[in-house]
């Protein structure tokens, strides 16, 4: 089923039209006029007659798949944004396990200027490869002089302080990269979800990238498009498991996440 497919459409608008009809009638204002201005700082529209937002996500190989979608998924829903998956070549790039692509529609000389850049996470040989990548660090620290906002996911922070844009800054970053993030640049790490310097937005590790993007929406418009973003991708997170804090892990507990994420990683 597409999304052109009329029944598909019919079930989501005529859902939504119930539960809007409803809550106008509670308030007494069913029947009430439909603003034609937004109020938001950006113009509603998609990609072509756009005024919103452009967004460039990058991919390189290695990176962890929810780093670059989660956000993706998010920031797409804002009005008027673009977004656009990037890499050195376009095509498609593969994830860390080595099982899923995502193509990057544009190549990184074809990005143009961005207002929002987001820099994944990846695993060990992903993250070095990218740190270690000259072009890639010149074209981030280039992309960044006329950023908006310029963003990360799980290690995506390392790629960042790589390019010198992290330096006397406060960042997080995958709990794991803590001490490499603290012991080899001027980087204060910070225990949270996501981390606010400036310009900068660091996010912790992967799912953690759909808070950051959800803040960062906050940001691009304001809170109320934001909330309303969340609660149209349902992002309304109850794990059957009380184990995804770090900070409260135990040692062994520890290990065997890391035991995890090298054995699935190629």
């Amino acid at each position: 089923m597409t999304d052109t497919d009329p029944g598909r459409r019919a079930l989501l608008r005529g859902t939504t039209a119930t539960a809007a009809t409803a809550a106008l009638a509670t308030a007494g204002l069913a029947g009430a006029p439909t603003a034609t201005a937004s109020p938001y700082p950006y113009a509603t529209g998609k990609p072509g007659g756009s005024h919103g937002p452009r967004i460039g996500i990058l991919l390189y190989d290695g990176y962890s798949l929810l780093d670059p979608t989660g956000p993706a998924e998010v920031l797409s829903r804002l009005p008027g944004a673009s977004v656009t998956m990037l890499a050195e070549r376009r095509g498609p790039v593969r994830t860390d396990t080595g099982d899923v692509a995502v193509v990057a529609e544009r190549a990184l000389d074809d990005a143009g200027r961005l207002d929002v850049l987001l820099v994944p996470g990846a695993g060990n040989r992903g993250t070095i490869g990218a740190m270690e990548n000259r072009r890639l660090l010149r074209w981030i620290r280039e992309t960044d002089r006329h950023t908006r906002f310029t963003t990360s996911v799980c290690t995506g922070s390392l790629v960042l302080a790589a390019a010198g844009l992290l330096d006397g800054r406060r960042a997080t970053t995958y709990w794991a990269s803590a001490p490499y993030l603290e012991q080899n640049f001027d980087v204060t790490y910070v225990p949270e979800r996501y981390v606010r310097s400036g310009k900068f937005l660091t996010g912790a590790g992967v799912s953690a990238g759909i808070d950051m993007a959800l803040y960062l929406a906050a940001l691009l418009t304001d809170e109320e498009t934001a909330r309303a973003v969340q609660l149209a991708v349902e992002y309304d997170p109850r794990p059957p498991f009380d184990a995804g804090n770090a900070q409260e892990a135990s040692a062994e507990e520890k290990a065997r996440a890391l035991e995890l994420l090298a054995d699935s990683q190629v």
